[in-house]
């Protein structure tokens, strides 16, 4: 048995790589594929696939932020999932934590910042892992286990689904693909992180085994790959 729990990127995405529809946080794939045609028809299918995912979601403040949870809400729907949030910056306000512990079962704050607003809060619902400088995703990801998180989804932004695809953290990957090219070369893309440049570094490169190829409606595609971690 693994000391680290099963865990699934999933992933919305264009046909080019691309999980935004440009380099700015005003731009997002929320806000902006509805208004395609043909494209904005089919997207409810990813939102319905998302509902079927695990209890356990791992994401980052950067993306909680920019996806609106610092902003004033009048109505939070309580859901089952607990969220495991990485944000050293901090990106998350005050009132985004609260949002998030309002819509979450329990919410955790992986953080080194020792100024993150999640210690001034003490709801009962909230755990803040602390690490003294860099992260140590690998002792992260035993800890989640230790603590009953046997599987886990993934939503985080490239920069660190590359950092934790190079530390061998994913298990599986779960693509929708919608059908648009979007392009740009500071455009987000699933995997982004450090370019690779000599011969070593390809041992940081990580095979996928195909377990399903699904043609959804409306052109999109939904992939699922088991990753080699060797």
């Amino acid at each position: 048995m693994s000391d680290i729990p099963n865990t699934t990127l999933f992933m919305l995405m264009s046909a080019d790589g691309k999980i935004s529809t440009g380099k700015s946080d005003d731009r997002d794939f929320d806000k902006d594929l509805p208004s395609f045609y043909g494209v904005g028809d089919g997207l409810g299918q990813y939102y319905q696939l998302e509902q079927e995912t695990d209890l356990f979601s791992f994401n980052t403040g950067k993306v909680m932020a920019k996806v609106g949870w610092n902003d004033e809400k009048q109505d939070i729907d309580k859901s089952p999932v607990t969220f495991i949030i990485v944000d050293n910056k901090p990106h998350l306000t005050q009132l985004g934590v609260s949002n998030l512990l309002k819509k979450s079962k329990k919410l955790i704050i992986v953080t080194n910042n020792f100024n993150h607003p999640a210690y001034a809060d003490n709801n009962p619902n909230l755990e803040v892992i602390k690490y003294e400088s860099v992260i140590d995703f690998v002792d992260l990801f035993k800890k989640l286990k230790q603590m009953g998180m046997d599987s886990i989804t993934i939503q985080s932004g490239g920069e660190m689904n590359a950092l934790l695809v190079r530390e061998g953290l994913i298990s599986n990957v779960s693509l929708v693909i919608a059908p648009l090219f979007i392009g740009g070369r500071e455009t987000p893309t699933l995997i982004d992180g450090d370019s690779l440049s000599t011969l070593d570094d390809l041992k940081l490169l990580r095979p996928l085994e195909i377990k399903s190829a699904d043609i959804l409606n409306d052109s999109y595609l939904h992939l699922k790959y088991k990753v080699i971690n060797t």
